[in-house]
């Protein structure tokens, strides 16, 4: 199983010097992971738009002796389809083939979505553009999309960016791996068949944690919410706990069979890295 396990680690898009040094040190140091992939995060919008294509130049020009692919975000909404093509065009113009492409969050104050309403529409565009030339990855929700107005329309909106041409998902961050089984259970009934990647992020801060996810939907169980909580500012132990917790998380995952392994690296090396050498996952 491991050996056909795909691996890839995502990012946020420096905005200093020190930043820029410090993602490349972390690359570095998850390159022997062997990852398919490195995806760097899209303000809706464009807000890191320039910062973002910074990055994914650099990472595939390295891509020439690293073999790890750049796939950056392109978030659709507020953006017009001329804007897009010509961020296709400069995709193709520095050799990048991948590219995950996401709705986006409508940027505060505007109100114009542009012309494009939906991921569905961004990727039907995509291949009309430039056919089977990028591979496409899209966002998959196993614990249901905030907006969405139920879990049936959520799957119904996940099928319509299959059927225009996604080549497989990368899924929000989840605790429990029974939602993740469940979700691609009945993706499978509903005829999709691409590969459906589990996303995994570290605990860094569960203060933080916890105002994310209670914004974009992802469940931290109680019985964990209530053990992080214990820690308060015990740095240490919370680090200790959380790394054995996500440790055992991700053998439950590849145990079950998934496809592959994103994880949200937060631009640090650990917990990804540790992870990874517990699971006796370098290649």
């Amino acid at each position: 199983m491991t050996k056909q396990l795909t691996i890839s680690c995502e990012f946020f898009p420096p905005k200093t010097d020190k930043g820029i040094a410090n993602m490349r040190e972390v690359r570095e140091n998850l390159a022997p992971l062997k990852p398919e992939f490195y995806s760097v995060t899209f303000g809706a919008g464009g807000s890191t738009q320039d910062n973002t294509l910074d990055a994914v130049i650099d990472i595939q020009n390295d891509s020439i002796t690293s073999g790890i692919d750049a796939a950056p975000h392109l978030s659709c909404v507020g953006s017009t389809e001329e804007s897009i093509r010509d961020i296709l065009n400069t995709f193709k113009a520095n050799n990048i083939s991948r590219i995950v492409a996401l709705r986006g969050d409508l940027p505060s104050g505007m109100r114009d979505p542009g012309d494009f309403r939906y991921a569905n529409e961004l990727i039907k565009f995509i291949r009309q553009e430039t056919g089977d030339y990028f591979t496409l990855e899209v966002a998959a929700y196993p614990e249901v999309h905030p907006q969405a107005q139920s879990a049936e329309i959520d799957l119904i909106n996940f099928k319509r960016k299959v059927d225009a041409g996604a080549d497989s998902a990368l899924t929000q961050y989840f605790y429990n791996v029974d939602s993740y089984l469940y979700f691609v259970d009945r993706c499978q009934k509903a005829g999709i068949e691409i590969p459906i990647i589990p996303g995994i992020m570290p605990i860094n801060n569960f203060s933080q944690l916890a105002r994310f996810s209670d914004g974009c939907g992802a469940e931290i169980p109680r019985w964990l919410r209530k053990r992080l909580e214990e820690f308060h500012d015990d740095t240490e132990s919370l680090q200790a706990f959380t790394l054995d917790f996500l440790t055992d998380f991700t053998q439950k995952l590849i145990d079950a069979g998934v496809p592959g392994l994103h994880f949200y690296s937060m631009n640090r090396t650990d917990p990804t890295l540790t992870i990874c050498q517990r699971l006796d996952l370098i290649k």
